[in-house]
């Protein structure tokens, strides 16, 4: 029979280092306060335990413990397509990935959630993390790297051009005839979310239509969110001929609360999202989308952050990625301007 061995503890730690498990949690973490014959007794136990494969202990041994992190709220499709990218970049680099997630799909965005996580991770388990719509600003000793960060971060970050891609999705609708145009923002803290309602109110103005505020519904990109927001504007005495969600989990939203109330898409109603994840594509009928390349965003945020980490980036430290529409069936000119 092969025996097998019980992991070995922080208290086994401190028992053959004759210190509290307290005094191990500082020296494994780096903490101040414990002295330098101290430190040498505790990795002295770390390394005759054989506790010297775990990530902390490695760290202890090195600089660095090639593992990055990776903190999102959850992981519906849009952070699903992000990890994609990120693993891609990661391949073959010599490091790993930890992620870190809330356990609900599209729970309550709980502010300083991120910085909890990061704390947890960055250090002793992570040489730094990669933070997906956060907040705020995360605080941290290693590399942090923002995916669609907060307004007026200077911290680094990867986002896509989020201004131009939803000038094009309203001029699109636009150039179809639609004159009243509803739109579902999202999570305004974030500058995507500011952006994108930017880009609303650009291109109305743009084609000289003053925005109607009553037209607008402040959600915070759950899909959830949206559907009250949808009834709302669709049960109007005089309801929008097309809407804009800043998400394509909120324009599904709108897609489903239209049907329940009768409307056909698009003959009543055109409808246009912002992200293209893929249940955009299988709809019916197929949502019309900006595309903002979650792939490209992981991808780009890991290659930043590992060279962060390795004091290799010599980028800029805020990138911007291009945007382009996808023109699916949920769009079509409104009935008063459609052809026989």
């Amino acid at each position: 029979m092969i025996e097998v061995n019980a992991p070995v503890t922080m208290s086994d730690v401190a028992r053959a280092a004759g210190v509290s498990t307290a005094t191990v949690s500082r020296v494994v973490n780096g903490h101040y306060g414990v002295s330098a014959r101290t430190i040498a007794q505790v990795r002295s136990a770390i390394e005759q335990l054989g506790y010297e494969s775990s990530l902390v202990a490695s760290s202890l041994r090195r600089s660095r413990t090639n593992v990055l992190g990776l903190v999102a709220h959850s992981f519906p499709s849009y952070t699903a397509e992000v990890l994609k990218g990120v693993m891609k970049a990661l391949s073959r680099s010599g490091f790993d990935l930890i992620i870190y997630a809330n356990s609900d799909l599209y729970g309550s965005y709980l502010e300083g959630w991120e910085q909890r996580h990061v704390t947890r991770l960055s250090g002793t388990l992570t040489d730094g993390c990669i933070v997906v719509t956060p907040f705020g600003e995360v605080q941290s000793r290693t590399p942090v790297v923002a995916i669609d960060p907060v307004r007026g971060s200077a911290a680094p970050s990867v986002t896509a051009d989020n201004l131009a891609g939803a000038t094009t999705a309203v001029k699109h609708l636009l150039d179809l005839g639609h004159r009243r145009i509803g739109f579902i923002a999202g999570r305004s803290s974030l500058a995507a979310a500011w952006s994108r309602e930017e880009g609303y109110r650009a291109a109305l103005a743009g084609a000289g239509i003053p925005v109607d505020p009553t037209l607008i519904g402040e959600g915070d990109f759950n899909p959830e969110s949206a559907a009250p927001l949808a009834r709302a504007l669709l049960q109007r005495p005089d309801p929008p001929t097309a809407i804009f969600a800043a998400s394509d989990g909120m324009a599904l939203k709108v897609l489903e609360v239209a049907t329940e109330l009768g409307f056909s898409v698009p003959a009543d109603l055109s409808v246009v999202g912002f992200d293209n994840i893929p249940e955009s594509a299988l709809t019916e009928p197929g949502l019309t989308t900006v595309d903002q390349s979650m792939y490209q965003l992981g991808y780009g945020a890991a290659r930043m952050l590992k060279s962060l980490v390795t004091d290799e980036w010599e980028g800029a430290r805020q990138i911007v990625l291009p945007t382009s529409l996808v023109v699916r069936r949920s769009t079509a000119p409104p009935k008063s301007t459609a052809g026989p």
